[in-house]
């Protein structure tokens, strides 16, 4: 007993007899005064969590130190809030830093975005970047810039250069997907449904971009295919300004989901066309088509369905042989998306696997100069808009993005910073302490619509301005005048070279002229793609051989 003992009186077990110390002493002492029972409560509660933590086998550092493992698994829970609030500098970007928060709040509020005393950046650090300024500014009088989709189409459409990423009602809260769409509304562009479909909250004026996951949702049959009958109904919806077929995501890129049936509310299951209570399957991929020629016609059939309205694809880039597929696929059928909405595989608002998120998927700024470059040299850029979403919060990164190849951009995390969002990173768990990202009523209803659709607008507007004096201090006048030429890039040997010196550029028509030799990716891999397919070609085997040799 003597061995015991001294094997188990350290330390770690000293919270422990502490409070079986104290709750004996409370004992005795209620004998004489009932002011003692606050001690047995609270010491007698403290030898209960002490001796559960004794007996359980879960956790073994609970077994080791009952009780002070707690505060341990507390501190451990509001490291990342600690963080946050104490430690983290400025520019430390994780994944938005300080900095790009605050620049958010402040033009959500329309109050003094500038910051005296110089900039906090290591010019001189790999990777910086900038923007050359021209020794002949101009002014700019109008900065409302616009972009025509779908030129030829019965209904093109005029998007802002900023507009609302796809977040899905059932990811937000409704009075987000409220506040957003009146921001919308109040502000003048667009705003992405996300694949959960159209929900009331997605009615209150804003233009709409309706898009069409592998789920259906809003276009659904019983047995989860596509619906032609329901799909037209939702489509030519005047709020309905284009359509956009997901075929992929940053976040989750060739990931499917489960939306759990306890979450499947009256509400949601109404607004997703499927049964309430019952676990709603996302598959990976779309089950409408399985080659690049079979999604160019059903490109084709949602635009005859929609009343003739633009219609695009969103993706995030992985195999460049399945993509080439898909431009052969335009070329060959003779048809092609309105637009491409590019997805950079940093992640975003959709919760994923830790993989998912930090390995998988072409970053935004890679994936786009792939796809803008491939359209140049399949002579299809000047038919196809792109559009772009990936970790844009400022203008800047907005200048970069349209100067890399992109029409205009999409927001989705920078508007829910907007909203009041403080990136607590529980947008998984449902307790999201700004009702932003929650189904949570008694959060998600304390975000006031009112207040938080101004604050969306203002974003908006106060972020295109900004993006104005930019291009005004470039000597620019409209987005569409930059190009890679105005970016510079610090590399990791110290030199400093524009985009354009950096980029292996396509000459219009290269790919369809046999000229893209000089160019390895396309050497290796424009030929070996197939419009009818998006498997990898059987001669990929072969050059993978040929490499080995």
């Amino acid at each position: 007993m003597a061995s015991y003992l001294s094997r188990h009186a350290s330390t770690r077990f000293g919270a422990y007899y502490i409070a079986v110390a104290g709750l004996i002493v409370s004992l005795l002492g209620l004998l004489a005064s009932l002011w003692w029972l606050t001690g047995v409560l609270a010491f007698g509660a403290l030898t209960a969590l002490g001796t559960y933590d004794i007996v359980q086998r879960r956790r073994t550092v609970s077994r080791n130190y009952p009780i002070l493992a707690h505060i341990r698994y507390f501190l451990e829970s509001i490291g990342p809030e600690f963080r946050q609030y104490f430690i983290e500098a400025d520019t430390f970007e994780s994944p938005f830093s300080r900095e790009q928060r605050s620049l958010v709040y402040r033009r959500a509020k329309s109050t003094i975005d500038k910051k005296p005393f110089g900039s906090l950046r290591d010019m001189n650090a790999p990777g910086y970047e900038w923007m050359g300024p021209s020794l002949s500014p101009v002014e700019i009088t109008d900065h409302d810039f616009r972009v025509v989709v779908g030129e030829h189409r019965a209904k093109p459409y005029k998007a802002s250069v900023l507009n609302i990423s796809a977040m899905s009602f059932g990811a937000l809260s409704p009075n987000a997907i409220s506040a957003l769409n009146e921001g919308a509304k109040l502000g003048g562009f667009y705003h992405t449904t996300g694949e959960g479909a159209i929900s009331p909250y997605h009615l209150r004026g804003g233009d709409l971009v309706w898009q069409i996951g592998s789920g259906y949702f809003g276009c659904r049959r019983d047995d989860g295919g596509f619906d032609r009958d329901k799909f037209k109904e939702n489509a030519r919806r005047d709020e309905v300004k284009m359509i956009e077929i997901k075929l992929s995501q940053g976040a989750k890129p060739g990931h499917g989901g489960i939306l759990p049936g306890a979450k499947v509310t009256a509400e949601i299951a109404s607004t997703r066309g499927v049964p309430e209570g019952q676990d709603v399957l996302s598959p990976s991929k779309h089950s409408a088509f399985s080659t690049p020629c079979e999604m160019i016609h059903f490109i084709q059939e949602l635009r005859t369905l929609s009343g003739d309205k633009p219609v695009g694809i969103k993706l995030a880039l992985g195999h460049p042989w399945e993509w080439f597929a898909m431009v052969k696929a335009m070329l060959e059928c003779g048809d092609r998306p309105d637009y491409i909405v590019v997805d950079g595989g940093q992640g975003g608002t959709g919760a994923a696997p830790l993989e998912f998120i930090n390995r998988l998927g072409m970053p935004l700024n890679d994936a786009l100069i792939l796809v803008h470059n491939t359209l140049v040299g399949a002579g299809l850029r000047d038919e196809i808009r792109i559009g772009a979403s990936g970790k844009i919060i400022s203008a800047f990164d907005i200048a970069r993005t349209l100067a890399l190849g992109a029409d205009w951009v999409n927001m989705a995390r920078g508007f829910m910073f907007s909203l009041g969002c403080i990136q607590a990173q529980s947008c998984h768990n449902d307790q999201c302490p700004s009702g932003v990202a929650t189904q949570d009523k008694a959060r998600g209803n304390r975000l006031d619509v009112e207040d938080k659709s101004v604050r969306v607008k203002n974003f908006h507007a106060n972020t295109k301005f900004a993006l104005c004096e930019m291009l005004e201090a470039a000597g620019l006048h409209h987005p569409s005048e930059l190009g890679p030429e105005h970016i510079i890039r610090r590399l990791s040997n110290g030199k400093a070279l524009p985009y354009i010196s950096l980029i292996d550029s396509l000459a219009p028509k290269e790919l369809l002229e046999g000229g893209a030799k000089n160019h390895p990716l396309y050497r290796e891999f424009w030929d070996l793609a197939d419009a009818n397919s998006f498997d990898a070609p059987c001669a990929l085997h072969s050059l993978r051989q040929t490499k080995l040799l």
